[in-house]
């Protein structure tokens, strides 16, 4: 019986992934990253972290040119007139620009005063706390939209530990009852990553081992695991790996054991692998490469 309510879960979610929003999603050669623009999904406890920051600061456009937005939807209502996550992000990162972004309201994120400072943005960082909210505040609306927008203006969507899990597409550990339940009352994320999903805090909370299940049973996901500090940097098809500790991908093919044994496998800081051959990209060795100029000047 647990088996069959198991597997109809896995049926619900593939069902979900799949379903038409009313966002406008343009046509893509890419199968699962954006096609212009920059992700970057952070698994938690980022701290300080100087090679995550320091990217974060790249693709926003610099410290004197970015224009930042923080929303902070997921740490709940408080967080309204809490400056101190603008406060923290801007002391480590020296953007001068940053503006907090808060609503507990889905029609207040359906207008155009509010989406306001997202028209111009740059960059938007999503704080960590619970996932759901952000679902529940801004899923299908202009926000929504506008997010999506400054990808196509070529800017950066960043976010850590329930900011990482809402750019997946299929919403991991969205229950409002707790993160132990893996699929839960919230099953839509943003997908800003396509055809994903995506779970964070890996190997500090004995994660590693979670998302092999629903990736088995809804193979056209990819599923991503981030360790704190730790984050990939997604432009179209390509995540490079950033920070402190390791990213583990899970696809059907690995977990069935047709790649490797199976049924994940690591990637470190400065690995790439490319999402949609869904293979890890080997990067020349420097012998290689000397080794192919000796060859080229042979002939």
């Amino acid at each position: 019986m647990k088996t069959l309510k198991l597997l109809g879960l896995f049926l619900l979610a593939s069902g979900i992934v799949t379903a038409q929003s009313p966002i406008k999603i343009k046509d893509s050669e890419t199968r699962h990253g954006p096609e212009r623009g920059s992700l970057l999904i952070i698994g938690g406890s980022v701290g300080d972290t100087p090679s995550i920051w320091n990217k974060f600061v790249e693709l926003a456009g610099g410290k004197e040119k970015a224009k930042v937005v923080v929303v902070t939807a997921a740490a709940g209502d408080s967080s309204a007139w809490d400056q101190r996550h603008v406060d923290q992000i801007q002391k480590i990162t020296g953007i001068a620009q940053i503006q907090l972004l808060h609503t507990a309201s889905f029609e207040e994120a359906n207008t155009e005063q509010f989406v306001a400072p997202l028209r111009k943005a740059t960059g938007v960082y999503f704080i960590g706390g619970r996932q759901w909210r952000i679902a529940d505040y801004y899923l299908n609306t202009l926000a929504h939209q506008a997010f999506l927008d400054v990808l196509d203006r070529g800017g950066i969507l960043a976010g850590s530990s329930a900011g990482a899990s809402i750019q997946g597409s299929f919403l991991w550990r969205g229950d409002t009852s707790g993160s132990n339940m893996l699929i839960g009352d919230h099953t839509q994320g943003l997908s800003f990553l396509k055809n994903s999903v995506i779970d964070q805090h890996l190997l500090k909370r004995n994660r590693q081992f979670d998302l092999v299940d629903i990736v088995k049973h809804t193979p056209s996901l990819i599923g991503i695991g981030l360790d704190e500090a730790t984050a990939i940097w997604v432009r179209k098809d390509t995540a490079e790996v950033i920070g402190n500790s390791y990213v583990a991908i899970y696809d059907q093919e690995t977990i069935l054991g047709k790649k490797t044994g199976g049924p994940f496998f690591f990637l470190s800081h400065g690995q790439k692998y490319d999402l949609k051959n869904r293979t890890v990209i080997r990067e020349s060795s420097r012998r290689e490469r000397e080794g192919s100029l000796v060859s080229t000047a042979a002939h």
